[in-house]
């Protein structure tokens, strides 16, 4: 795969690395590294493999370990060099930096130190997911890693019940059955999921059912590999129409058309579309 050698200007670069196949890289994100002065990234050896894999040179450049254990001189470290005039490239192990990823830390730093940071754009684990889950993508909650312990987890999803959009989680393979089990017991047993696992890879795999059997499947054997989960929004009871139209002409008298349908359907958790289907049908010009 051919690559372009530019120089680039000061600053911070993150780059976008596959999540699993290695031809899922962007040609811009292998010119960044092969022009970058300096390479940083949460997992040296599997930059640098990456790397290997696509004929980018080290060119004498070292790879800077960047990850949660690294504490703040590696940024200082960083932000300095950039000050120098250098440029930076920054790499997470797999897909896009700074999602559930130490490069925040990094991005932070540079906007406090006022230096310019951009981003070559690359695959991710949610959005894959997403992709494929066969779950709502009109709006999404991405909650990274759950807590390990079971009461922590069970509150923590407690909280994200009532999330207007698809959850998503990452999660251990050795915890999906007990995640999915408290899920299950937090959120309802009967709420849509899927568990996808080892995203663009191999051995790809997506399961969709009901949280209560996704539970009792990986509860008797934990799956190999990266694993994400999507859990659909929650489904209010079916509202009676004649609620729906009496709910609307209240609104109707003091708001406009749009502030009443925005107002209807926010209060009901129904689409917008219906309720504005419903107010038209009341003859309201």
């Amino acid at each position: 795969m051919k690559f372009l050698k530019t120089e680039l200007a000061p600053g911070l670069y993150f780059v976008g690395v596959p999540i699993g196949t290695a031809r899922d890289i962007t040609l811009r994100a292998l010119d960044t590294l092969a022009a970058a002065d300096v390479l940083a990234a949460e997992d040296t050896r599997s930059l640098r493999r990456l790397m290997e894999i696509h004929g980018v040179p080290l060119a004498g450049r070292k790879v800077i370990a960047l990850h949660d254990h690294s504490g703040t001189s590696v940024q200082e470290r960083l932000i300095a060099a950039i000050r120098e005039g250098k440029s930076v490239a920054y790499a997470s192990e797999a897909g896009m930096p700074l999602i559930a990823d130490p490069g925040f830390e990094l991005s932070r730093a540079a906007a406090a130190a006022g230096v310019m940071q951009t981003c070559a754009p690359g695959p991710s684990a949610v959005l894959t997911a997403l992709a494929l889950g066969g779950l709502p993508t009109d709006a999404f909650f991405f909650a990274g890693f759950l807590p390990n312990s079971k009461s922590a987890r069970i509150a923590a999803l407690e909280k994200l019940r009532d999330v207007p959009g698809t959850l998503v989680f990452y999660e251990s393979p050795k915890r999906l059955g007990a995640m999915l089990r408290d899920a299950a017991t937090a959120l309802g047993a009967e709420r849509q999921a899927a568990m996808c696992r080892e995203l663009t890879k191999k051995f790809e795999e997506v399961q969709r059912d009901t949280l209560e059997n996704l539970a009792e499947v990986y509860q008797a054997q934990a799956p190999k590999g990266e694993v994400v989960v999507l859990i659909d929004r929650g489904r209010s009871e079916s509202i009676k129409q004649v609620d729906l139209e009496t709910d609307l002409q209240r609104a109707l008298k003091e708001l406009s058309m749009r502030d009443a349908v925005d107002l209807v359907a926010q209060a009901h958790g129904l689409p917008r579309r219906q309720v504005y289907q419903a107010a038209l049908a009341l003859g309201k010009e």
